[in-house]
């Protein structure tokens, strides 16, 4: 049946391998389960129309066993009330009824392989959404984690480059500084020599007035001795 192909990939399909080859595993599997969810309803319903059309032909099946032994029957019977004829009916009905027996044997093998294969179909597939759901949050805390380290690394790679940055603005800075005192020795060095004389003179002026306050004082003195 067309629909056994369409899954045969997903019967042999391996989760883990799958996964490893992701990019992104929290996407992947998010897209698995939705797949896997919508097969199977697909599966389901094909499986359950298997199953009923090898039920079907059970019953065919066991009803034609049955009429066979009737017509065994019938014929023994003709043949004890001595009627050949009619035993001989019973008997063409009876080699009829086996062929058709033949038929709906091969036919029933057929909807068993069927049914089979479906039901295994569909119980690989429950099992596969409870794996993946179940695996779904870890898989996604994971994935978490691993991008949260990525943007830390990123960051940390970011905070080298700056303190690369914060080391060459300091010796931008202490050249920059031997630039500032040169150029304050070389104004110290060009500026015009001070003349000192008058602030000498001022010394020499204050001195000369404290000794005539002086001798005065000594004056006041000897005139109140007098």
């Amino acid at each position: 049946m067309s629909i056994l192909g369409r899954f045969k990939d997903i019967m042999a399909s391996n989760i883990n391998a799958l996964l490893d080859k992701a990019e992104n595993p929290e996407k992947m599997i998010n897209q698995y389960l939705r797949n896997v969810n919508s097969d199977l309803g697909k599966v389901k319903a094909e499986t359950a129309s298997v199953m009923a059309e090898e039920q079907r032909i059970k019953r065919e099946l066991n009803d034609c066993r049955a009429e066979i032994e009737r017509m065994e029957r019938y014929a023994m019977k003709a043949l004890e009330a001595g009627n050949e004829a009619d035993a001989r009916t019973f008997l063409e009905r009876k080699t009829t009824l086996e062929a058709k027996l033949t038929e709906l044997e091969t036919s029933f093998q057929l909807a068993s392989s069927n049914a089979s294969q479906m039901k295994k179909m569909h119980d690989k597939l429950v099992t596969d959404i409870e794996e993946l759901e179940a695996r779904r949050n870890m898989i996604k805390a994971k994935w978490a984690a691993a991008k949260t380290q990525k943007r830390m690394n990123e960051i940390g790679s970011s905070a080298a480059d700056t303190n690369r940055s914060m080391s060459a603005f300091g010796r931008m800075e202490v050249k920059v500084n031997r630039a500032l005192d040169e150029a304050n020795a070389m104004a110290e060095l060009n500026a015009a020599p001070k003349d000192n004389i008058e602030d000498l003179a001022v010394k020499y002026d204050s001195g000369g007035n404290v000794d005539d306050a002086l001798a005065a004082l000594k004056a006041k003195i000897a005139n109140k001795e007098s």
